[in-house]
This record gives structure tokens, C-alpha cells and sequence, in this order.
């Protein structure tokens, strides 16, 4: 297993993150294996049908997330694809297992007149010239501008943001590049924040590469990243969004504006057009909603 992580880490450069996913994923199929066999032990070439069945099983039974028990899924799909050309071991069984049925949830977006009022609160906050609450605009500014993923944001560094050419360079999934426009309020909250944030890179111990950081100069995590993007929106009750709301935002104000599906891709970063399908359903569920509310013959 120590094998399989370090080649994907090294030979498919996955993320950080997928890869402490998988691992836990893994480590959880072993601890299955070792309570179902006890002291007879078992080996990855004599795992069957039944077996994988009851891991799932006892996923479900967890409670876990279907996305979450797919996922651990999906994991040991490669895991095995791995052993099969490293170790000449093949499992047609984990071929054959399903992938549990993933319920098609529409993303959470905030209205354009939510946008205009949280805006509005983060541009009275920034007023005062307080840091963080510069920062805070810029960081928003930037989420809705760009339509960045929380770690794409939270990892940016300085020398990929080109305020010239109104654009910056992030690190996507699996490590792929890509550049995305920033838009001129953006561009001008960051060139903003970036002149008050000079004094804090330079503090000792300071992480100067960063963009976003908090008062001692150091990364803001992506926890700290989420909780004040969440106090934002308390501020103007939407409560219940998340900090990839804004993400979601972005690309269905772009769709409904009648941007290209395929620009929208590339812009979010999707290795697949079908990702990106989502937020066509989404502009197509507020339609059918306002046609609801305003036809009267869609009325009871």
C-alpha cells in the first residue's frame, strides 16, 4: 500500500489531498480484512466478491456519504490496477463491483442580489483599512472573479498573480496549471491588500510567497479561509452557504449570461465536460421556478 501511495504521488502526481483520501481508504479495506479473517490473515490476491460486498456494506452501515463510500471505491480500483501491472495481480471482482448510486445534488449558489449584498458588507468592512478586512475583500473579490477552489486560492502565491495582465496562475487538480482572468475589482481589492500586506511578509518567520496571510506573516489555513468567507455570509443571511459557493456563483452567473459551456470548463478547471453540466441544471431548476411563479397556467 506504502508502494502504491508513493507511485501515484510520484509517477501520476496526484494531490496532496487525494492521496491522504486514498490512503485512508486503503487503511480502512486492510482493518475490514483483518476483522473478517482474524488470525487465518488474508492476502490482496485472495480478496473475493464477498469480500469487497461487506466492506461496502459495513461503509453503509457507518453511515458514510455514498460519495465518500464511491470514492473508497474508486480507490481500490486503482489500487488493484496498480497491483495487476506491478505484482500480476488481477481481481476481476473489484471490476465488476458498483459503485453506489450518487444522488444528483445541484450546488448551492448565491442570487445576484445576495452577491450585491455581500459585496456591499465586505466593501464597508474593507472602508475602515483594517488588513484582515482588506484581505477578506480580496479574497472574495478573487473567489467570485475567478471561480478558484479553496485550495487553489488558499495556496496561491505572489509571483502567479499578474495584475498587469489581470490574470493568475493556480494549481489545480491532479497538479494541472491553468490561468484564469481576474476582473478589474479584483485586480484592484488585490492590488489593495497586497501594499498592506508588504509589513507582514516581512516579520520574522513571515511566509513572503504567500498571498493570503494572517497578521504574523504567516498562511492563512484553509480552515481560517472558510471561516471568514462563513462569517461574511452570517452577515447577510445566507448562512447555509459554503465557501465554494462562490465557485458554483461563478460559473452559474456565467451560464446564465450565456457564456460558452465549454469556456466555463476550461475556467473552473474540469477534465470533463460532464462536471460542468451541473450548473446548466441548475440555471434550468430557477427557470422553471420563476415560470412557476409567473405563468398562470403553472399555478394551482
Amino acid at each position: 500500500m506504502r508502494e502504491f501511495l508513493t507511485h501515484i504521488e510520484k509517477a501520476k502526481d496526484q494531490s496532496p489531498n487525494t492521496i491522504k483520501a486514498y490512503g485512508r481508504d486503503l487503511d480502512a479495506f486492510a482493518e475490514f480484512l483483518d476483522r473478517r479473517n482474524g488470525a487465518a490473515g488474508w492476502t490482496f490476491a485472495g480478496v473475493d466478491r464477498l469480500a469487497i460486498r461487506g466492506f461496502l456494506g459495513e461503509l453503509d452501515r457507518r453511515g458514510l456519504a455514498k460519495r465518500s463510500a464511491a470514492r473508497a471505491l474508486s480507490a481500490l480500483r486503482s489500487f488493484y490496477r496498480w497491483l495487476h501491472v506491478h505484482h500480476d495481480i488481477d481481481i476481476p471482482a473489484i471490476r465488476a463491483a458498483k459503485s453506489p448510486r450518487l444522488e444528483k445534488r445541484l450546488p448551492g449558489y448565491l442570487l445576484q442580489e445576495q452577491m450585491g449584498r455581500l459585496f456591499l458588507h465586505a466593501e464597508t468592512l474593507a472602508a475602515s483599512g483594517e488588513v484582515e478586512a482588506v484581505r477578506d475583500l480580496a479574497m472574495l473579490e478573487l473567489f467570485y472573479s475567478s471561480g478558484l477552489r479553496l485550495s487553489e486560492l488558499q495556496m496561491l502565491e505572489v509571483k502567479s498573480l499578474d495584475l498587469v495582465g489581470d490574470q493568475v496562475k493556480v494549481l489545480g487538480k491532479g497538479r494541472k496549471e491553468r490561468i484564469v482572468p481576474v476582473g478589474t475589482r479584483a485586480s484592484l481589492a488585490l492590488r489593495k491588500y497586497l501594499l498592506l500586506r508588504e509589513p507582514l511578509a516581512k516579520l520574522s518567520g513571515a511566509d513572503r510567497y504567500a498571498v493570503f496571510i494572517g497578521k504574523r506573516g504567516k498562511r492563512l489555513s484553509p480552515v481560517t479561509v472558510q471561516r471568514r468567507m462563513h462569517r461574511m455570509y452570517e452577515a447577510i443571511g445566507a448562512d447555509t452557504m459554503h465557501t465554494h459557493s462562490m465557485r458554483h456563483s461563478f460559473a452559474t452567473h456565467l451560464l446564465d449570461a450565456g457564456a460558452d459551456l465549454r469556456a466555463v470548463q476550461e475556467l473552473l478547471g474540469h477534465a470533463s465536460l460532464t462536471t460542468t453540466q451541473i450548473y446548466t441544471h441548475t440555471s434550468v431548476e430557477r427557470l422553471k421556478q420563476v415560470y412557476h411563479a409567473a405563468h398562470p397556467r403553472a399555478r394551482k
